[in-house]
């Protein structure tokens, strides 16, 4: 142990040998920091003395070369003048051996050239006479062609002509037909336009119920003798369907029950109105008076494809409710007639049944109730301890990552220690004579 004084309180305490040799190690660290600061100072402002002597000298000495050059420059120049005098002389006398010799040699090429040129000028005549009997066989072939692709296409317009005439005749039949269709149908809409405007509203529904109530009387008798098939007359609810349609079997079960709604719409009306309008009231009708199934028989929407095929199935949006066009409405009855005759004998059984064992439907209400119960707590502890897990395995995350970060740092730590330790002046002064010259007289 080591005992440090505190030079601003002059309180002794103790350090062990590791804490004295940090304190020692940071202290010889700073030191070396100022001096090695000052020694680059000194060695940065030699270093800028000895650039600018060499600056000095070096511009000297390029001042002397430049006033050596322009001697020898000078000199060069005076020998030039002569050398060239004397090229120029030898010149002239060989250009004018030169022009000697050219003036003949010229003759003899003018001669041989007016040769080639009398030569090809008789080569381009009958190169001439080639290209024109050429050109001349060219010609009548092309307008040997041109005469036969004129003629097909003269005829090929005579034939587009005929056909375009045959095509309008045709089209002209077809019209004069689709006129005399279509204005029988514009009468015949109107027609129907006529009648219905004559109709009020409450006529055209009307109208509509008494069709479907012919309907069914026709086939009352034969197949429905056992049915119930009636107006529905009590409104103490607040509203009520058209008609009610219900069968018994000879033991007063139910076979089946039917609210009917009917409805129609004049083409004048300005609000037009939509088969959805009517789903909703038409099944609180159905469930006030314990119908099993509700039938819209609608002739709203008549331009509507999805309608106009046939017996339509809207339990998605309601239980058990069919819409139908007026055609339809003895084909639905008796399409759920048969269904549920078929399913009547199960009904019958399944009524025995519960009368008889109303105990077990109890204890199974109880025992079905227990279970959503216990389901739902069970779910409810599910998630908690879920959501517990969860949080613990986030936990466990950031603990991790708190963990690895620390390791990290402690790598770090240490590899800069190690790069401290490594460090001597050798090799801070390695490529560096000025600083080891400065460091060797300090030794």
């Amino acid at each position: 142990m080591n005992d440090i004084i505190c030079p601003n309180c002059k309180k002794a305490f103790k350090v062990d040998e590791a804490g004295f040799a940090d304190i020692l190690k940071q202290v010889r660290d700073h030191q070396f920091e100022e001096e090695l600061s000052k020694r680059l100072d000194l060695a940065e402002k030699e270093k800028l003395n000895a650039v600018q002597l060499a600056e000095a000298n070096l511009r000297n000495s390029l001042q002397a070369e430049l006033l050596k050059k322009d001697n020898e420059l000078s000199k060069l120049k005076a020998q030039s003048e002569i050398d060239l005098t004397e090229k120029l002389s030898r010149k002239e006398a060989e250009i004018a051996e030169l022009k000697a010799k050219s003036e003949k040699q010229l003759i003899e090429s003018v001669s041989k050239k007016e040769a080639e040129i009398a030569e090809m000028k008789a080569k381009i005549e009958n190169a001439e006479l080639d290209k024109k009997l050429t050109i001349s066989e060219a010609t009548k072939i092309l307008e040997k062609e041109r005469d036969e692709l004129a003629n097909a296409v003269k005829t090929a317009a005579l034939e587009k002509q005929n056909l375009e005439s045959s095509l309008r005749n045709q089209f002209n039949l077809e019209l004069q037909s689709k006129d005399a269709i279509i204005k029988f149908k514009d009468e015949e809409i109107a027609w129907v336009k006529d009648m219905k405007q004559k109709q009020s509203t409450k006529m055209l529904g009307e109208s509509l119920e008494q069709h479907c109530e012919i309907e069914f009387n026709k086939l009352r008798a034969s197949a429905f003798q056992n049915a119930y098939f009636e107006k529905d007359n009590d409104s103490s609810s607040g509203s009520k369907g058209d008609f009610i349609f219900r069968e018994n079997d000879a033991a007063g079960n139910e076979i089946i029950s039917i609210m009917f709604e009917m409805k129609n719409e004049s083409d004048q009306t300005a609000t037009k109105k939509r088969n959805e309008d009517f789903f909703k009231e038409l099944d609180k009708d159905r469930n006030e008076k314990k119908c099993e199934y509700a039938v819209l028989v609608s002739l709203l929407e008549s331009e509507n494809e999805l309608y106009n095929t046939g017996i339509i199935d809207v339990s998605h949006k309601f239980n058990k409710m069919y819409v139908v066009r007026p055609q339809f409405f003895i084909p639905i009855i008796t399409l759920l007639r048969n269904a549920a005759l078929n399913s009547i004998q199960y009904k019958a059984e399944l009524a025995l049944v519960r009368s008889q064992n109303i105990d077990i439907t109890n204890f199974e209400e109880k025992m079905n109730k227990f279970k959503e119960g216990f389901a739902r707590n069970y779910d409810l502890a599910s998630r908690k301890f879920k959501d517990a897990i969860d949080g613990i395995d986030k936990t466990i995350r950031e603990l991790q990552k708190t963990k690895d970060a620390l390791l990290s740092s402690e790598n770090n730590l240490r590899l800069a220690n190690e790069k401290t330790e490594d460090l001597t002046i050798k090799k801070l002064t390695h490529g560096n004579p000025t600083m080891k010259a400065k460091f060797d007289e300090l030794k």
